[in-house]
């Protein structure tokens, strides 16, 4: 029987979710979902929206929950990680301070300071996560979709002995929206695409084998559409390649288009397409909206009203179990380390293979794979265009500093690491970054680990 822990299922709609898509998988007709959070009100939820989603499939799943990880793990097959560390207190934190210092952010979470400081404050959890699957479920399958996503996976690679798979949904959304933008059937479209998760490149697309690059570089022409997607429409028109995430959040990978106030009103729009503080602005109400769904869902369903939508999403953690479990092939994308075992070129199983040659072979990449019985097969890409690869080697660097910057315990090397952000070095001098730095640790401490609160000499 297969047993599914959901790590961080306090988010109770997208563990449902998660839930609902292992249901829909013909042929899994019974197995375990393990909830865990440790918040005991929030756990308490998402577990009777699990079981009135299990009831709903007419499947014998059975649900069980805990606060105590240690009590699921054990007899765990699939391991989805899906943790928040103190988001919600310190997401103003995040932006209000970096604004002082002219470091205007429109998400926050993965990249720049905010994407610094969240990952400084979810490294130490997901150490700890890791060690205890390592103990109680060593051969599980560990699926991440904690951001900030590539820095996290990189941190299991060279903190862990487990093989941990980033997921994420921006490539399926971004083939919708180009699907959308070019009156086409997603279904239809082919591509190559791949780099670092939120930095990865369509490089190439196309429709019953024609070559749609040129189409689209001609749709973002109408100002209909131009709208939708200014920054990564002029990305497109200046490097030849389309971005994989929202504009809004993509602009703060980028040393671009958010630096100065004229720049930021001519390519920024409301919300995820580039609004100032958008998630620090609405992550509170969210929050409460959130709840007082979860709370209705489950009362339409008591009530015997077919509330709980029983769709399956694009997300690929349900794939991944169907190809392992049924052998069933499956395609997806994933994130893992650059220099993969596994791989599959030209039908050979390879080990010790690079998978895009001109990123770091010591990092996290973004790429195709396939799944099946025998595991999660990387496919090899080949090079980037230089360009693009020099953008996605900036992030990498990033996230290496980072992730040493926990396993050593060096402050030092965090604070290198937000001086190599693209955005906060467009803005910022590097007293002003380390300056930012210490008074974002002063405000976030409580939920930081200690080596970050010790003094260092300038």
């Amino acid at each position: 029987m297969t047993k599914i822990a959901i790590i961080g299922a306090g988010s109770a709609v997208f563990a449902q979710q998660m839930i609902t898509d292992v249901l829909s998988i013909d042929g899994l007709e019974a197995g375990e979902f393990g909830l865990i959070d440790i918040d005991p009100l929030r756990l308490a939820q998402a577990h009777e929206l699990a079981e009135l989603t299990v009831a709903r499939s007419g499947k014998p799943f059975t649900v069980t929950s805990s606060t105590d990880r240690l009590t699921t793990l054990p007899g765990t097959d699939f391991v989805i990680n899906t943790i928040e560390v103190s988001g919600l207190g310190n997401v103003r934190h995040d932006y209000d301070i970096p604004m002082k210092y002219g470091v205007d952010q429109c998400i926050g979470d993965t990249t720049g300071p905010g994407g610094v400081m969240k990952f400084l404050r979810t490294a130490p959890a997901w150490l700890d996560i890791l060690r205890d699957i390592e103990r109680l479920a060593s051969g599980a399958v560990v699926m991440n979709y904690t951001n900030p996503m590539s820095a996290l996976v990189l941190l299991s690679a060279r903190g862990s002995n487990l093989k941990v798979y980033g997921l994420c949904h921006s490539i399926q959304n971004t083939l919708a929206e180009l699907a959308g933008y070019l009156d086409l059937p997603m279904s239809e479209l082919t591509y190559r695409c791949a780099g670092v998760n939120h930095l990865s490149w369509f490089t190439e697309l196309s429709w019953k084998g024609k070559d749609l690059m040129l189409k689209l570089r001609a749709a973002m022409l109408k100002p209909a559409i131009y709208e939708q997607d200014i920054i990564r429409f002029e990305m497109l028109r200046h490097f030849g390649a389309f971005p994989t995430e929202s504009s809004g959040h993509f602009s703060e990978y980028v040393p671009y288009f958010r630096k100065r106030p004229d720049l930021l009103a001519q390519f920024t729009r409301p919300a995820y397409k580039g609004e100032s503080g958008f998630y620090a602005h609405n992550w509170p109400q969210w929050r409460q909206e959130h709840a007082a769904r979860v709370a209705d869902l489950i009362a339409r369903e008591k009530a015997g009203e077919a509330a709980i939508d029983m769709t399956r999403s694009p997300e690929f953690a349900s794939n991944i179990i169907e190809g392992m479990v049924l052998n069933r092939p499956q395609q997806i994308t994933c994130n893992l380390p650059n220099m993969a075992d596994g791989a599959v070129l030209n039908g050979t199983v390879l080990n010790g293979t690079v998978l895009i040659d001109n990123l770091p072979p010591d990092g996290v990449v973004e790429v195709g794979c396939t799944v099946d019985g025998g595991g999660i097969h990387p496919q090899p890409y080949g090079r980037l265009p230089e360009a693009l690869a020099a953008l996605d080697r900036s992030h990498m660097a990033v996230h290496s500093l980072l992730a040493d910057s926990v396993l050593y315990r060096d402050r030092e090397l965090a604070v290198q690491a937000l001086m190599l952000d693209p955005l906060t070095a467009a803005v910022c001098s590097l007293d002003e970054i380390r300056a930012m730095f210490a008074e974002l640790v002063e405000a976030e401490h409580a939920d930081l680990p200690e080596y970050l609160r010790e003094t260092v000499n300038a």
